[in-house]
């Protein structure tokens, strides 16, 4: 099945087979995982990670090489946060079975099945090993569409963690890659009836493709990070962590600093501090011609410098730095298409903006993100916790990380967020959730709920009279039918209900009568009369009885606005169409 996906060539074909077939594959798997206790999903999920780590750095320069992107060590610190610090989150989480149990709720977990996992070149092996770990975690199976430029080292990574975890009992079949992935290909991953939910790390155009395949989708959009620093920030503290952060693996993880946001009132500080640290600030003459190399003619990134260091990217530019340099600044004074080099450049770039107030920066932070990066990450460098909080509030991000580097903070390394290698964006990037992904988002969870406010008890009006030994219905004290219909009926008589006359003193005086008291002579009797009376008498009292009776003799009850019918004999009678009304 092809799903309307349109076929250009043998080799789209081909990966759209592999497609089906992975996938009717992994279908098959997953009937047997699904079926698998806590205890054994733990110990799969345990062994392919320890086999993760122990082929980590191996695997991150494998991912260099292929790629040409970052650095050996810096893919290798990635793997190891996949397989060590995503394990050791998710490795106490409960997926199986009961998952959460108060007085009233029930959770029960249930795996969704056949996982589409779209894995990119920028942090390609350690985005693989995150997916497959928190799939098989949530006893899903996975097939992985690689992308073309790092397909040979995702291949590696899934061939290594599926031989891994079918050695310690894991259904062949539940981790797959496809050998050749092309557009075609990935779109038939996607639109396959078999496939239950995508992971979808890429550009903008990957993540619509998958939000519109009809399938749910957990799409991860591209990050255009300011970095602020607050009047009252350790300054020397947050050039560190804003360079460790940019500078971390040539900046391609979508976290890293695109931007910094400074004070005035630090400004030179700052200056100094960016120097000291390896950052090199091009004159105007330098920014033109980066950005020509920086941006095609389009206005998007040009993919040639993504990933590459400082050095690489200004020997392209034709711009001589200084030996050592780790990143080069850019001083902008706007943010938008008319000044390239303020989006996300997925590299040892930074823009570089002044303000003259915390409000100001906020803004000027607001609007970074608008240009490419809404929903992803934003960060904040400040003594003050008032400040921090003013600016998250502000920002249209759905991480705010303070006083850390973006890009490790946003995943979890140095903050307390859930670990994790892929970050949603929210509706501010248009996609399903701001969270960062874990096994959680990978189930389906069914709960069963006990009553807690019931709402199907009689209330005083409709409650069910009961009788006594002899068949007479009683009420309260054991004053039987006939004593409430003469209270009522000596109450509307003193109100003079039958005779049109104003009405007397209020009820409770005459319901206040001893129960045991002898009922007054009936003025009006609520017991119907005689089929050939029936039908000429107005009732001034009718209960859920009469309105039986009435049915069962075939006559109508006759009431007008003053006649008092109880609820149940109100709904009885209407849905039998007994009343005529006077």
């Amino acid at each position: 099945m092809n799903d309307g996906v349109v076929m250009s060539s043998d080799r789209d074909r081909e990966s759209v087979d592999q497609a089906n077939d992975l996938s009717e594959r992994a279908f098959e798997a997953q009937k047997s995982l699904g079926a698998f206790s806590q205890e054994k999903t733990d110990a799969i999920v345990d062994v392919m990670a320890r086999a993760a780590r122990d082929h980590s750095y191996r695997l991150g320069e494998m991912a260099h090489l292929e790629t040409g992107y970052g650095k050996p060590a810096d893919k290798a610190a990635k793997n190891n946060f996949s397989a060590e610090n995503v394990y050791n989150f998710i490795k106490p989480m409960r997926t199986v079975g009961v998952v959460r149990e108060t007085e009233s709720v029930v959770e029960v977990a249930s795996p969704r099945g056949v996982i589409a996992a779209v894995i990119p070149s920028t942090n390609p092996t350690s985005t693989a090993i995150f997916k497959i770990l928190i799939s098989i975690k949530a006893r899903d199976s996975v097939v992985l569409s690689p992308h073309p430029a790092a397909s040979n080292c995702i291949a590696e990574t899934a061939r290594v963690m599926r031989e891994a975890g079918e050695a310690a009992g894991l259904p062949p079949g539940a981790i797959a890659c496809m050998p050749v992935a092309t557009i075609e290909g990935t779109q038939a991953l996607m639109k396959h009836k078999r496939t239950a939910l995508i992971l979808a790390t890429g550009g903008i155009g990957l993540v619509r493709a998958a939000y519109s395949s009809g399938k749910p989708a957990f799409g991860v959009g591209p990050g255009n990070v300011p970095a602020m620093i607050e009047r009252s920030a350790d300054v020397a503290k947050a050039v560190r962590d804003i360079l460790t952060g940019k500078c971390f693996d040539n900046g391609t993880i979508c976290s890293s600093e695109q931007a910094v946001v400074v004070e005035r009132a630090i400004e030179p500080e700052t200056r100094e501090r960016l120097a000291g640290e390896g950052a090199y600030f091009l004159s105007k003459d330098e920014q033109e011609k980066l950005a020509r190399v920086v941006a095609t003619e389009k206005r998007t990134l040009n993919t040639q410098i993504v990933g590459k260091s400082a050095k690489v990217i200004a020997d392209m530019a034709g711009i001589i730095v200084p030996a050592g340099i780790r990143a080069m600044i850019c001083e902008l004074d706007g943010v938008g298409p008319d000044f390239p080099l303020s989006m996300e450049k997925l590299s040892p770039i930074l823009a570089y903006y002044v303000v003259d107030s915390l409000e100001e920066g906020c803004d000027r932070c607001a609007e970074i993100l608008r240009f490419g990066g809404m929903g992803h990450t934003a960060s904040m460098h400040t003594r003050s916790r008032e400040a921090a909080r003013e600016y998250g509030v502000r920002m249209p991000a759905s991480r705010v990380i303070v006083n850390s580097p973006s890009t490790h903070g946003a995943i979890g390394f140095t903050t307390d967020l859930e670990p994790s290698m892929t970050l949603g964006c929210g509706s501010w990037g248009g996609n399903v959730t701001s969270d960062n992904i874990s096994p959680r988002h990978l189930l389906d969870i069914k709960r069963i709920a006990f009553e807690t406010k019931p709402i199907n008890h009689p209330s005083a009006g409709e409650r069910v009279i009961p009788t006594d030994v002899a068949g007479r219905t009683v009420f309260g004290g054991g004053v039987d039918r006939s004593r409430i219909s003469a209270l009522v009926d000596k109450f509307l008589a003193q109100r003079q209900v039958n005779r049109g006359q104003a009405a007397a003193p209020a009820a409770p005086a005459a319901l206040q009568a001893s129960p045991a008291a002898t009922p007054p002579p009936i003025a009006a009797s609520s017991t119907p009369a005689a089929p050939s009376q029936a039908n000429g008498r107005v009732y001034d009292f009718v209960c859920e009885d009469d309105v039986k009776r009435a049915i069962a003799s075939r006559e109508k009850i006759r009431v007008n606005a003053r006649t008092i019918i109880t609820p149940a004999a109100r709904d009885l009678g209407e849905d039998n169409e007994v009343f005529s009304r006077t």
